[in-house]
């Protein structure tokens, strides 16, 4: 092990002859304490939403005094605690808790048997593949698949001696390290891209037309059997992103869905805080969720920085109606007023050098988690 923090870029040399092979659940423990929500001085809560795909940071959370939660948020955890999404699994939903708060009983809530293994590396055994397919195997029902607590703790791994734990453990969470640098720079390029596409529009000579004379809405639907293969739902985008490659067969989609064509700009009404809208570069089947247009006046690249933009985000989520899952609507949007510039062509190549350096920086994140996840399945 000697020299592997040096050698992180390179294959690890791993001798596992006095390894132990170990259950889950001799390492992992199920945390069960309740919340009583009148009297709790806890504040925060976490959601399944909330928690991003291979990705141990929880980068959102919710305010109790913000909205309604139904009776399933009872479950307790603390700071360090691991929260692990028992509902589909595939989605390999597992973060290490900041703070105490409140949390569903479809969220299970592990923490570290440090007798048998270093609190940081538990983390990492749960986002290896071999726990992954493992929770996939076991997941129970069809539509929303999930898994139990004594079928996650059945399973078996080796286990490596305490002392190479601690070596184990600074090396991935120094790989970690690398992705949150790399993921922090890309932040702060989507804030100062925000503020150089405001300022072009402020400068801008044009006239204000509400989004419902430039917006035109496509409503093409899909019937059981469908017959394009590619589906996105809205785990497959990302916040702020113009585009996706993520997308799931639609072999297992039952439902209606909207019809998607290359080229087609894509707004979530649902939850639109979360900020996902992008322009599709396949043609694809999606969630009804999905608000599909074409545009008129402007192009669709255009009105999508709008949709990015803080100014819109706000608006949307101040009229977003329900309490529980908030959305907004095609007359919603519409009522928003964006500028028509004379010369938009000009704006968007500005624009376009700003999203050239996005992209090289989310290339470089997509390649560290690769690495990253290369290393931890070589480790377990």
């Amino acid at each position: 092990m000697e020299g592997a923090l040096e050698n992180i870029k390179g294959e690890l040399q791993i001798d596992k002859r006095d390894w132990t092979l170990t259950k889950f659940g001799d390492v992992a423990i199920q945390q069960k304490k309740k919340v009583d929500r009148e009297n709790t001085k806890l504040t925060r809560y976490v959601k399944g939403e909330h928690m991003g795909s291979e990705d141990l940071h929880l980068r959102s959370w919710g305010d109790l005094q913000d909205e309604y939660l139904g009776p399933a948020f009872i479950r307790r955890f603390d700071d360090g605690d691991i929260l692990y999404g028992s509902r589909r699994t595939y989605l390999r939903k597992v973060v290490i808790a900041p703070f105490s708060g409140i949390t569903s009983n479809t969220t299970l809530v592990i923490k570290a048997n440090e007798k048998k293994i270093d609190r940081r590396l538990l983390p990492f055994v749960m986002m290896s593949e071999g726990f992954t397919e493992n929770s996939i195997r076991n997941s129970k029902g069809s539509v929303n698949p999930y898994i139990n607590w004594k079928d996650i703790s059945k399973y078996e791994f080796l286990l490596p001696p305490k002392d190479q734990q601690a070596q184990f453990s600074e090396l991935l969470w120094a790989m970690d390290e690398v992705v949150e640098r790399e993921i922090d720079l890309k932040h702060k390029l989507k804030i100062h891209r925000d503020i150089h596409f405001e300022n072009l529009v402020d400068e801008s000579p044009g006239k204000k037309v509400k989004l419902s004379q430039i917006l035109i809405p496509k409503k093409e639907k899909s019937q059981v059997p469908h017959s394009r293969n590619k589906y996105i739902g809205l785990e497959h985008l990302e916040s702020g992103e113009f585009a996706t490659n993520n997308w799931d067969s639609t072999e297992s989609v039952k439902a209606q869905c909207n019809l998607v064509n290359e080229g087609d700009l894509c707004y979530s009404k649902l939850r639109p805080y979360l900020d996902k809208a992008i322009i599709a570069t396949f043609d694809a089947l999606s969630t009804t969720e999905l608000l599909i247009y074409d545009t008129k006046k402007v192009s669709k690249e255009y009105v999508l920085y709008h949709f990015h933009s803080k100014a819109f985000i706000d608006y949307v989520s101040s009229q977003g109606f329900g309490t529980k899952m908030p959305r907004v609507s095609h007359k919603i949007i519409g009522e928003y007023e964006i500028l028509v510039p004379n010369n938009e062509k000009e704006i968007l190549n500005q624009m376009e050098q700003l999203l050239k350096v996005q992209g090289v920086i989310k290339s470089k994140i997509s390649s560290s988690k690769a690495l990253q996840k290369s290393l931890i399945n070589q480790v377990f």
